[in-house]
């Protein structure tokens, strides 16, 4: 007997095969189904929710997980958003990125092509199940995607949802599955199956992004875990990094783009403390930091040397003190998982020095490390951010989801 892996990969294949040769308003009109679909049937999703959160709560999982597992009334309207922003996007399929003629009166067409199937192995987030959906039927893949044993009940009514709206569109429901068997070991299977898979993505912790990178025999897209900093520069505006920490730490700290590590240069470690503390004491976030954080206030607990290197996903923050942009950058290179890093300064040569020399797929002057988002990037939706240089790097959206061929017309040309 096959096993569902094969099955569903096969399916997928035959599936991507169709949707390749789709166009882009058959596409955008399952796009739109599936929105309205969303929005129509959230009492439905949020009851399959319920018995995840449920089910997680019981076994133990953190508030922080917890939030990142939940699905509201709002958290479904804004997948629907989401998904009409993919609808108004430009369609990646089908452009030529370049052409060009040769001295033999050949006429070469550098042209964009789907991927083929994608597999997705996520974590927690049921919101990834409708991203990853929409963003491949727009750029003409089949996924298979394989959630957390967490979500099962949410990603299982989404994916039926998402196969209702293909159907209702004309298109083969086919080319979203999702493994509904949570056993682990079909995940090993997944990400060996080349003749069906072309790209494998991972979604998650370092755990699984490792897992995923060391299993796969398909070509894969390192996702990252998100040790990410805010370096408060001895030019900064106190209270505007204040509020960018806030940001960065608290607004979602379950997130990989929530900054991990809070990195001070020495002349304004006090002042900035003075005002920094008390927000985090009513944010509840436990601080940990080195002996002269710890010395300018006692709420600061000792930071090990495990903590520069955690991704806390939680309300914990570490605190590093620095005598110059030099060691800041330094820690930087030493710590950084090449998500996300922020400098917070109003001397725009060091801006710039930072900007230069931080590499990280997203970098930023006075801003919030929470904006490195698919969504905040105007891209619609997401389906991973990539610590990686090839072939992607940075929020992965529509574009980040085709390949490209070369279309050769001749009139009878040998060589």
């Amino acid at each position: 007997m096959e096993s569902e892996v094969l099955v569903k990969a096969r399916a997928a294949k035959a599936g991507a095969q169709e949707l390749a040769l789709v166009g882009t308003d058959m596409k955008n009109k399952a796009l739109a189904y599936l929105a309205d679909e969303l929005e129509r049937q959230a009492a439905y999703i949020i009851e399959a929710n319920h018995l995840d959160i449920a089910a997680a709560r019981n076994n133990g999982m953190s508030e922080a997980m917890l939030d990142r597992l939940k699905l509201t009334e709002q958290r479904i309207h804004d997948m629907a958003v989401g998904v009409r922003q993919v609808i108004e996007l430009s369609d990646p399929v089908g452009r030529c990125l370049a052409e060009w003629d040769r001295p033999n009166g050949l006429h070469i067409c550098k042209v964009t092509v789907p991927l083929g199937v994608i597999a997705i192995i996520y974590e927690s987030r049921p919101n990834v199940t409708v991203d990853a959906a929409a963003l491949c039927i727009k750029s003409g893949n089949a996924c298979v995607l394989r959630g957390g044993s967490e979500a099962i009940h949410s990603n299982t009514a989404l994916v039926a949802v998402i196969k209702e709206a293909l159907k209702a569109a004309g298109l083969n429901p086919d080319v979203v599955g999702l493994l509904e068997n949570t056993d682990r070991a079909l995940v090993k299977e997944l990400l060996t199956l080349r003749q069906y898979i072309d790209l494998a993505i991972p979604r998650g912790g370092a755990g699984l992004i490792r897992m995923v990178v060391e299993t796969a025999t398909v070509p894969c897209v390192e996702t990252g875990s998100g040790v990410c900093h805010v370096y408060v520069d001895k030019d900064a505006d106190l209270d505007m990094a204040v509020r960018i920490i806030e940001n960065a730490k608290v607004s979602r700290p379950s997130t990989c783009n929530a900054m991990e590590t809070l990195l001070v240069h020495e002349s304004v470690l006090a002042p900035l403390m003075k005002k920094l503390v008390p927000v985090m004491k009513q944010d509840c976030v436990e601080m940990r930091g080195d002996d002269l954080a710890r010395s300018v206030d006692s709420a600061v607990l000792a930071a090990e040397e495990a903590d520069w290197e955690t991704e806390y996903n939680a309300l914990v923050m570490s605190i590093r003190t620095v005598s110059s942009l030099d060691e800041a950058l330094e820690h930087i290179r030493r710590y950084s998982t090449h998500h996300s890093e922020a400098i917070v300064t109003d001397n725009p040569e060091t801006a710039e020095a930072f900007l230069r020399s931080v590499d990280s797929a997203a970098v930023y002057v006075n801003a919030s490390t929470r904006f490195t988002d698919g969504f905040e990037f105007g891209f619609g939706a997401e389906i991973g951010i990539s610590t990686q240089k090839l072939h992607v790097r940075g929020p992965m959206g529509l574009e980040a989801l085709v390949s490209y061929k070369y279309v050769v017309r001749g009139q009878g040309q040998i060589r």
